[in-house]
């Protein structure tokens, strides 16, 4: 008679190894190194990182804002009222918003400030001196002008 647990010759099913023996392969030498859990398999379909509508366009606003401001501005209430449609904040949008602003506030306050006296400056020196016929020194606005070194 057979025994139950031993298989017949011919049968194809494998014999259970010995005893004090393992059917599991042995594991790969770690040579010093830690041996870390392998990562999670990754998700197919799903992006790596879902992106907020216009941020790349807001941290391009906030760039340009030093230098372009009207266009920043314009860069910047674009990405601003996209990130807000997909319910995202855009920080960068904010910013250049606001450089934007305050920079083109700055530069009319100085464009009318300095620029116009200059330009009204001038007319007056040339005035002055056409009237003694670009000869000698004037005084115009309490400042002496030399009419030899304006052009006619």
């Amino acid at each position: 008679m057979t025994d139950p647990q031993t298989p017949a010759p011919g049968d194809g099913s494998v014999p259970p190894p010995p005893p004090g023996y393992s059917t599991t392969p042995p594991a790969a030498p770690s040579y010093g190194q830690p041996q870390y859990a392998s990562a999670p398999a990754a998700s197919y379909g799903a992006p790596a990182s879902t992106s907020v509508p216009g941020r790349t366009m807001g941290i391009v606003a906030f760039i340009l804002s030093f230098f372009v401001q009207l266009i920043a501005l314009i860069l910047g209430i674009v990405a601003l009222v996209q990130s807000r449609k997909a319910g995202h904040k855009n920080g960068w949008a904010v910013a250049a918003i606001i450089i934007s602003a305050v920079l083109m506030v700055l530069g009319a306050i100085l464009f009318f400030a300095v620029v116009i006296p200059l330009i009204t400056f001038s007319s007056e020196a040339l005035q002055a001196c056409q009237a003694v016929g670009f000869e000698g020194t004037v005084t115009v606005g309490g400042l002496p002008v030399d009419c030899s070194n304006i052009n006619r």
